[in-house]
């Protein structure tokens, strides 16, 4: 889904990016080489991932070269980010399973990830053996639903705490979105945020949100820090759009323009 990849990037942009990358499937390339001429696009096939890669379990000896070479260019691709999103408009095809674990092995900044990198997370719990302290996650309910095995019924009656255990269990910062969102890091600090209102409620708001945390990474800021800031100043986002507009209509694509005012008034402070 490109709309998602151009939401995230253009919401590190407008929190402060210098240089935006994104890395997508050759059929993504032309809409958002349009969409966001502004961002470098890289494109793979997915066969380039895996090769025959089946569902049953990772490649056999008879792919290993493939793979190989698939891990020296994901390498390459990602040695010149300070930090990385993974997971909006990825998809849930076999190939993602080993394009996550390939970047979880082979980068060491800090890495944002989101959607469908979560679902596969989910879908193959194994991934997280690769879990380090530059991860940051930020499931919704139901994607945390899928990664605890809980309902979600049980985990919005405990949304700290779930968001604590799972962080300070895995070693990771974890940002659970709910009506008032938690981040939890990986030595048990927790942070509810408080701004934001129902008008983001709409698809592509959590795009926008990895994309503003990512934004706030590339400046050197702390995982924990970064994301308690990018939680609230996208939330605000959201209160400032809805003061000017109302409580309806919102697209996020508009969500993350308004980073940009809210980026400007901190430079003139």
């Amino acid at each position: 889904m490109s709309g998602a990849a151009c939401l995230a990037a253009l919401a590190a942009y407008r929190m402060g990016a210098g240089m935006v990358k994104i890395m997508t499937v050759e059929d993504n390339r032309t809409i958002l080489q349009q969409l966001l001429p502004e961002a470098m696009v890289t494109s793979y096939e997915p066969e380039e991932v895996t090769g025959s890669e089946s569902d049953a379990g990772f490649p056999d000896d008879s792919e290993k070269s493939c793979c190989a070479a698939w891990e020296r260019r994901m390498e390459r691709e990602c040695a010149w980010a300070d930090v990385i999103v993974a997971g909006p408009g990825l998809g849930q095809e076999p190939h993602v399973r080993f394009l996550i674990r390939s970047l979880l092995t082979s980068v060491y900044v800090p890495v944002v990830l989101d959607a469908d990198a979560l679902n596969t997370m989910a879908r193959y719990p194994e991934l997280e053996q690769y879990y380090t302290e530059n991860i940051i996650i930020t499931p919704h309910l139901g994607e945390m639903s899928r990664l605890t095995g809980r309902s979600v019924e049980e985990i919005q009656k405990r949304v700290a705490d779930t968001a604590t255990e799972y962080g300070s269990r895995h070693g990771i910062v974890c940002v659970l979105k709910d009506a008032a969102t938690v981040v939890a890091g990986r030595d048990g600090q927790c942070y509810v945020n408080t701004s934001g209102n129902s008008c983001m409620a709409k698809a592509g708001s959590g795009d926008v949100l990895a994309g503003t945390i990512a934004g706030l990474l590339a400046q050197k800021m702390e995982p924990f820090d970064a994301a308690a800031l990018g939680v609230y100043v996208h939330g605000l986002a959201g209160d400032r759009y809805r003061a000017k507009h109302g409580p309806a209509g919102m697209l996020a694509r508009e969500l993350a323009e308004e980073l940009e005012n809210i980026t400007k008034e901190g430079d003139r402070r």
